[in-house]
């Protein structure tokens, strides 16, 4: 039976950036196996939330998910995945409070911002009593660990924390080689600012991105996912639905396709260096009260030794693993299942606290 899926909508906190009153919504979508391959989400099964990175969306998660799904036999129970408040569905909703907001045109909503948003999801009642396991990819991987500020360590939410590719580096890192770490960001803020964002049809979008990087190298499902449109001049039709629901592109009413995403706004994701350097900080507040896994890609663009930072001990941050997959930094795009395989590897290899052992 194929996975099944529903669409939430979360509110998020009151930001001072946005009219008193006004709120930014986060885009969600609850997926599960379907059938009776899916575990009590009550029971001792595993809730997993999955934040993705820069430029991506929540359904660029759903080929891992569905394998993940066929790797546990029942032992993870669901599995949600969130769309930045600038991405995705989210921007649809956000539009005209983006609009309303003349600050959000400097700021955007930096990833601190979006793990604010995840952190009241996990306080609601969807999440209420459930085994977590937090798991992000590249500014995603910093977002899920900022969803425990402010939190006492007998209170952090997850039994486990897994960071694909974490875009995060601490601050006097970052500061040593000042110089070429500005250059990157000026380039690459440079190269999203003017890239493509409109085609005739979601097909031409396909054609388009399957020629260039970064795309050329995700893997085909991924690809479709992202360039799946309501879009009549279209024959894909994704996997999980049959009514051509929009994923990364939507029909604007003057005709032909766009992304959701405003590329001014995803350009404004690679600026937030402070939401990268809070992440590395509260890594070593929390990782002897959570077990923290890294995955790092074999053609991983992150230096050495920032990743040697990162499970540095006389810092505080103690990785209980580190696991490699073939692939570069986007492996969730270009290796969905090889990236499954390893998250499965942990969940399956690992002894997970029936409760987060902050709450023990």
């Amino acid at each position: 039976m194929p996975m099944q899926f529903s669409s939430h909508t979360i509110e998020c906190p009151q930001s001072s950036i946005d009219p008193n009153g006004v709120k930014l919504k986060m885009c969600a979508k609850r997926y599960t196996a379907g059938g009776n391959g899916t575990a009590d989400a009550g029971s001792d099964g595993l809730t997993l939330l999955f934040a993705h990175c820069i430029g991506a969306h929540k359904e660029i998660w759903e080929s891992v998910i569905e394998r993940l799904f066929s790797l546990s036999g029942g032992r993870v129970a669901e599995a949600w995945s969130f769309d930045w408040q600038t991405h995705g569905d989210s921007a649809v909703v956000n539009r005209e409070t983006f609009e309303r907001s003349p600050g959000r045109a400097h700021t955007g909503v930096t990833a601190a911002e979006w793990a604010a948003g995840v952190s009241a999801f996990i306080d609601g009642p969807l999440a209420k009593g459930k085994r977590l396991v937090g798991i992000g990819h590249s500014a995603g991987g910093g977002a899920m660990v900022l969803t425990n500020v402010n939190r006492p360590l007998r209170s952090l939410p997850f039994v486990s924390l897994i960071l694909i590719e974490p875009s995060i580096i601490p601050r006097e890192l970052f500061y040593q080689e000042i110089e070429e770490r500005v250059s990157t960001m000026e380039f690459i803020v440079t190269a999203t600012e003017s890239r493509r964002e409109r085609w005739r049809s979601a097909e031409a979008a396909y054609t388009w991105m399957r020629k260039r990087v970064p795309w050329e190298s995700w893997d085909e499902r991924v690809l479709r996912k992202l360039t799946v449109c309501r879009d009549p001049l279209s024959r894909f039709v994704p996997p999980l639905t049959a009514d051509l629901k929009e994923h990364g592109l939507e029909g604007p009413s003057d005709g032909g396709v766009t992304t959701k995403l405003d590329r001014k706004l995803e350009a404004l994701g690679y600026t937030d260096v402070e939401s990268h350097f809070l992440a590395p900080v509260e890594l070593g507040r929390i990782c002897d009260s959570v077990p923290v896994h890294f995955v790092w890609g074999s053609e991983c663009l992150v230096p050495e030794f920032v990743q040697r930072a990162l499970t540095d001990g006389t810092e505080g941050r103690k990785a209980t693993s580190v696991s490699t997959v073939d692939g570069g930094h986007l492996i969730v795009q270009e290796n969905p299942d090889g990236t499954a395989d390893a998250i499965w590897k942990i969940l399956s290899t690992s002894t997970l606290p029936p409760t987060p052992l902050g709450k023990l």
